[in-house]
Parts: structure tokens; sequence; C-alpha cells
């Protein structure tokens, strides 16, 4: 099958489940894209038309949250988050790891298990939070940050797990990991700052749509590409390259451009997400499948519920943040790659059961909240 060919029968398909999804069987697009993916990688043994234009929708994606954060914003909520960012490394990597370690696993995938049950999945989040028209709601702020101290952290775990599975690694390359980050969020903050603001005036005259949103998408792959490069992740570099542009007054320009492609090319995400996924007909360590299932719940929850009321949300919006943060993704899908049989088997069924679970919940969250605060209502008029 040729390359044009392949790309248009994926359009097609994607097309046909999301109207399914949507309009009959009323489940997120998100999560039909996802078991398509898994049905897909049975068929289809080269995906790499779906995991290039899946990066670039996922690019694109968090280079639009980041214009949502101006420099000022973020350093002045970021003091603010430091620790539910902590609370959530110690519940999500810390005990797991001991849970792990009780069912009988070595340090070493105990520590691999930490690190899959950690990190929420930006993706999926963002977009939810999209589609459900929830970008505005008081928890959405805390939501963002969180999943960006996630992305920070997800990488120096990768880097670890890498170097004690055998891979190399030493605390230089700890060292040079941390700084590269810093470096990056520094430049961007100068272009936000500086640079930008000088250059607004050049980019204002720039009339032509097609052209813009060539310049709009190159300077957010190639940051997303340095960011690659340097070892971090895309998301980190294509939301600085958001924020690069967050003090200009050419936001609304930009995402109106940058929106159509990104809503053609993310779609492409979730459905490599799914090729990802391994499955096979005997499920290893059931209990302990389900025990950390059940955990990943608890544990999110907990990061949302007491990590919202240290950020200054109120119980019932800091609740509603716990439970729209039970999906897991990208990073859990990297890390279960570092996994070998029985081990790597577990983790693909872990995502998959968890993204299902942690999709349904974020949509439920409102609902669930209200029916929760109003039974501690009627509880105490009683």
């Amino acid at each position: 099958m040729n390359l044009l060919l392949a790309t248009g029968l994926f359009l097609l398909i994607l097309f046909f489940v999301g109207i399914i999804g949507t309009k009959v069987i009323n489940l997120p697009d998100i999560l039909l894209y996802i078991i398509l993916g898994l049905v897909l990688s049975n068929i289809f043994n080269d995906n790499k038309v779906i995991e290039t234009a899946g990066e670039m929708g996922l690019v694109l994606l968090f280079f639009i949250l980041g214009m949502d954060f101006s420099v000022n914003r973020l350093k002045k909520n970021g003091r603010r988050v430091w620790k539910a960012g902590l609370l959530d490394v110690l519940l999500g990597i810390g005990v797991t790891m001991l849970i792990c370690k009780l069912f009988g696993l070595d340090w070493v995938s105990s520590l691999l298990i930490g690190g899959i049950v950690y990190a929420t999945s930006s993706s999926i989040t963002a977009k939810l939070l999209q589609d459900k028209n929830r970008t505005e709601n008081k928890e959405s702020e805390f939501l963002f940050l969180i999943l960006i101290f996630e992305d920070l952290i997800a990488p120096i775990l990768v880097t670890v797990l890498i170097g004690v599975t055998g891979k190399g690694f030493s605390p230089y390359d700890f060292g040079s990991l941390l700084l590269k980050v810093i470096v990056m969020a520094a430049i961007a903050v100068l272009f936000a700052k500086i640079v930008m603001k000088k250059a607004e005036p050049i980019l204002k005259n720039i009339r032509n749509d097609d052209i813009f949103i060539v310049l709009i998408a190159g300077v957010a792959l190639c940051n997303a590409g340095i960011a690659v490069f340097f070892g971090l992740s895309e998301v980190i570099g294509a939301f600085l390259a958001g924020l690069m542009f967050s003090e200009t007054s050419m936001k609304d320009k930009i995402e109106k451009v940058a929106m159509p492609l990104r809503n053609v090319l993310l779609p492409f995400f979730f459905l490599n997400f799914g090729t990802h996924v391994k499955l096979t007909g005997e499920i290893p360590y059931p209990v302990l499948l389900a025990v950390l299932v059940g955990w990943s719940i608890i544990h999110k929850v907990a990061v949302g519920y007491f990590g919202g009321r240290w950020y200054g949300l109120s119980g019932y919006h800091s609740l509603t943040a716990g439970l729209s943060l039970t999906q897991r993704g990208e990073f859990s899908v990297i890390i279960a790659g570092l996994a070998a049989g029985a081990l790597n088997v577990f983790a693909s069924i872990y995502i998959l059961i968890i993204t299902i679970i942690g999709t349904i919940l974020f949509q439920l969250a409102p609902k669930l909240n209200k029916l929760v605060y109003d039974k501690k209502i009627r509880f105490r008029q009683t």
C-alpha cells in the first residue's frame, strides 16, 4: 500500500470510529482511537505514518496549551504546586514500589512499575479538558501544572530506569538532564519577555494565513525536536515553544491557524498509542494488577484532592481534579518498553485498563463530585 492511500484510509477509519463513538455508543473518541490502534497493531507491521503524524499532533496540542500560560502566571502558580508534585512522586513511585516488593518483585522491576504507574497522560488529559470545555474551570490550571511537573520528572525517571536496566547511566547523565531542562526553560522565558515582543510587529505584518501556519508549525516542531535531541520530552519542548508566544497579543490568531492542523493530526497519536499495547491470552500477576489499578485511582485522587487544597482550590474543585488525573499514557508506554517478557505484557494490560477507567472517570468527574457533595450536605443537615 502506498503512503497516500494508507494515510487516506487511516483518516477515513478515524472519521467513522469518531462518528460511531460520539453518535452511537457515546464513548469518547480518544478511547475508541486507542482500541482501534490495538486492533490495527495485529494488521499493520509498519506504523511509521501513524507515529509521525501523531507526534506532530501532540506537539501542536501542547504548543497551543503553552500559549495560555504567561511567564508571570507560570512563575506565580508554580510555587503553589510543588507540594502536590512531590506527593505525586511519593505515592506514584515510592508506595507503588513497596506494593510490588510485597508481591515478591525485585527492586528494579518495582521501580519500573512505579514509573509506569506514576505519570498521568498529558495528551489524554489535555484533549479531554478541551473537548469537555473545562479549560476555564477553576481546577484546570492546577491540572496543567501537575502535568508539567510530571513531564519534567518523567524524562529523568526514564534516564534512571535505562541505567538500572543495564543500558548505561551515571550521575553525570542525571545532572546533565536537569541542566538541559533549566537551559531550555530559561531560553523560552528570554524569548517570551524580549525576543517575541520585539518581533511582534513583524509577525503582525504576515497577512497570509498559509505562510503564517508554516512559521508557527515550524517553531513548535523545531523546539519539540530540540527537546528530544537533548533527551527530554517533546511535550516540554512544545509547551515552552507556546510559552514564547504567551506574552504577545497574537495568541488568538495563532490558535485559529494551528487548531485545524492539530485536529487532523492528533487522533493519530492515540491510534499509535494503541498499537504499542501488547496483549496475550494469559495475564501475568493478576492479583498485583487488580491491586495496582485500585491504587492508581486512589493515588491520583489523593494528589488531586490534597494537592488542590494546598494550591488553594475548594474541596469540591480539588476532588474534581483528583478524579480527572487517573488516566495513564505516553510515558507509561515509553517505560513499559524497557520491560521484557511477562513484565512487558503486565504493563501493557495495566496501561490499557487504567486508560479506559481513567478516561471514563474524567468524563464522570463533575457528576460524581456533585453526588459526593450532595450526600455530604444531606448528611450534615440530618
